[in-house]
């Protein structure tokens, strides 16, 4: 029997890497807290929910800034850094998960479910590919990347519901509802399955849609869709 999706720890104490301690805690409305006196870290707006005076407050400007400018996407996020620490947390019900990148590894992410990140991770975006994916694979039409260019670093992660973790093999493929994926490592290849349905009475018929993920690489799926609109 192939291996079900393990469910990613939701309370995370004193872990470190990356240049930073960090803390999540929290069951409905989770809440994480980093210390940010050797590594600043750079956050989605909106999301600070407390922080050290300390602390200060700036703008990072991303990569890219002309061509994220002509995909009507941000072209800089808010970063923190100084002696102490910072919370964050989203105005919704879920689970916050972090995802450790080693130097040179990259992570692929639903797009607007990036909660913060080590200044040491590049952040970029790429078009979904694939007509069928980009109409019916209820992702938007960007998927954010995520990769430890200048050292070891950490992105958080905010999914909806809980959030399961599934390592695929080389070769091996798992279907998921469009709304439920958050995450795949870069190896993991994702494209839209359309399977018409008839019910043969009056002609009735029904779209069944699933994204299928094919290893190798691990896959992160959250228990409450999220279905993006298709256009912005």
């Amino acid at each position: 029997m192939p291996g079900l999706p393990e469910l990613m720890p939701s309370e995370v104490s004193d872990e470190t890497f990356g240049g930073v301690t960090y803390h999540v805690a929290g069951e409905l409305v989770p809440v994480l807290s980093v210390d940010v006196s050797r590594m600043p870290v750079y956050f989605e707006h909106h999301i600070l929910l407390w922080k050290n005076s300390t602390v200060t407050i700036g703008l990072k400007s991303l990569k890219g800034a002309l061509k994220r400018m002509m995909a009507g996407m941000q072209i800089f996020v808010t970063e923190a850094s100084g002696q102490g620490i910072i919370a964050f947390s989203r105005d919704g019900p879920g689970h916050i998960v972090p995802i450790h990148l080693r130097r040179g590894e990259e992570i692929q992410v639903r797009e607007h479910q990036f909660l913060a990140a080590t200044a040491s991770v590049d952040y970029t975006f790429e078009r979904v590919r694939g007509l069928a994916t980009m109409l019916f694979g209820q992702s938007g039409f960007f998927i954010d990347r995520f990769r430890g260019d200048s050292g070891d670093g950490i992105v958080w992660l905010h999914g909806y519901g809980n959030v399961f973790e599934k390592r695929l093999a080389a070769g091996e493929t798992i279907d998921i509802e469009p709304g439920g994926w958050l995450f795949k490592d870069a190896s993991v290849r994702m494209e839209t399955r359309i399977d018409r349905l008839s019910s043969g009475f009056f002609g009735a018929n029904v779209n069944f849609v699933v994204n299928r993920f094919t290893g190798p690489g691990r896959v992160g799926i959250q228990s409450m869709y999220l279905h993006m609109p298709t256009e912005e």
